[in-house]
């Protein structure tokens, strides 16, 4: 196909999405435009698998089985899926002073590398998703072979499923969605990095030796690292916007706070472009800095943010002890240096997550009542 067929057909596509979604699309609409979706995808799904299956007998999971067409094949659906869900919510002449969509930012939008990432992450946990549904499969029945109709019925279905799930994100992207969405992106990538490890004892090491590129799983860790460093930077900008800010006093504070959120994620990316074979130095500085500005950050969050709960900064106190405890473990020689890493990095990003959330809940759903209270406002940075 040509690249002009191509437009053509994307902006047929647009034109479809704008007719379904109307001139101001409700919840029912969106939801009615990804059964048609899913509905599209199921179709497509069994018209391509079953002149590929017919004539095998096929495994569950491994090397030409079901399990991989669908990892494949979903991974291309989730992709496609979400790109058609933000076409769906973007305007027919965008307004640069106006909000977009769930990332309520005046005068901001999502910058195509934010996209990229953010659909990246959806294509890796339905690639790793299907792969690990097919194993677990696999060991419930050992030794089953599928037959080519129920075969392409099954991957149709997990296209759908896939694209429905995918579109919906897309459309009701939140700081709060793309925080769960980091959150399953972060644990199917390093639960993939560890069992394609080639060095099954690399917990001997460090969490790093993951991404050495020696290692056969270096490729996912790193990958995983870089994408996730890209939407903590994504969220953080967004998720920090909506907080009330009363004074010039919070909003400098507003800007610590995010810029410290971007620069881990903009470390944690670091960490993953200079593996650490390889840039030694380097890569333990940046994985350092990320460790010792998120103390600061925690730390400083009732000075930063005065409208944060007071249950969280004691909830992000406990977490930077708890670390403190961890590196004197280490440093005694009670823990090994994986240990540490691995409890500190679930620390950090969970608190990452929670703070994002938290952030959008005070930032995101009492709006209308701030814009009516004089004494709480959003400033624009």
């Amino acid at each position: 196909m040509t690249d002009g067929a191509m437009r053509v057909l994307a902006d047929r596509i647009v034109q479809v999405l704008r007719q379904v979604r109307g001139p101001a699309a409700s919840e029912a609409v969106y939801e009615a435009t990804a059964l048609i979706v899913g509905g599209a995808f199921l179709v497509a799904g069994f018209a391509v698998a079953l002149p590929v299956f017919w004539g095998h007998e096929l495994a569950i999971s491994g090397a030409g089985s079901i399990g991989a067409f669908a990892a494949y094949g979903g991974a291309a659906t989730a992709a496609i899926s979400f790109a058609l869900g933000r076409l769906a919510v973007r305007p027919e002449a965008p307004d640069p002073a106006a909000a977009r969509d769930g990332f309520s930012v005046p005068g901001d939008r999502l910058r195509w590398y934010d996209l990229t990432a953010i659909a990246f992450a959806h294509a890796a946990i339905a690639y790793l998703g299907w792969l690990g549904i097919a194993e677990l499969l696999e060991r419930s029945f050992v030794d089953a072979p599928v037959f080519a109709f129920p075969g392409a019925i099954l991957v149709a279905v997990a296209f759908a499923l896939t694209a429905y799930v995918c579109f919906l994100s897309a459309v009701a992207l939140t700081p709060m969605v793309l925080s769960l969405v980091l959150a399953v992106f972060l644990v199917v990538g390093a639960f993939a990095s560890m069992l394609a490890s080639s060095d099954v004892h690399w917990w001997r090491d460090n969490l790093s030796a993951l991404g050495m590129s020696s290692n056969s799983s270096s490729a996912a860790f790193n990958v995983t690292l870089v994408i996730a460093g890209i939407m903590v930077t994504t969220i953080s900008r967004y998720a920090t916007a909506g907080l009330p800010v009363d004074d010039p006093v919070d909003r400098r504070g507003r800007r610590v706070v995010r810029g410290g959120l971007i620069l881990m994620g903009l470390f944690l990316a670091c960490v993953g472009i200079f593996p650490v074979d390889e840039f030694f130095l380097l890569h333990n500085t940046v994985a350092t800095g990320m460790a010792v500005v998120f103390a600061v950050v925690v730390v400083g969050l009732p000075w930063f943010l005065h409208s944060i709960p007071r249950v969280f900064v004691a909830f992000g106190w406990a977490y930077v002890l708890v670390i403190a405890l961890l590196a004197a473990f280490f440093a005694v020689g009670y823990y090994n240096l994986t240990a540490v890493e691995l409890i500190a990095a679930v620390l950090i990003f969970s608190w990452i997550i929670v703070f994002l959330r938290t952030a959008g809940s005070i930032g995101g759903t009492p709006r209308v009542l701030r814009e009516s209270t004089p004494t709480a406002t959003v400033a624009p940075d």
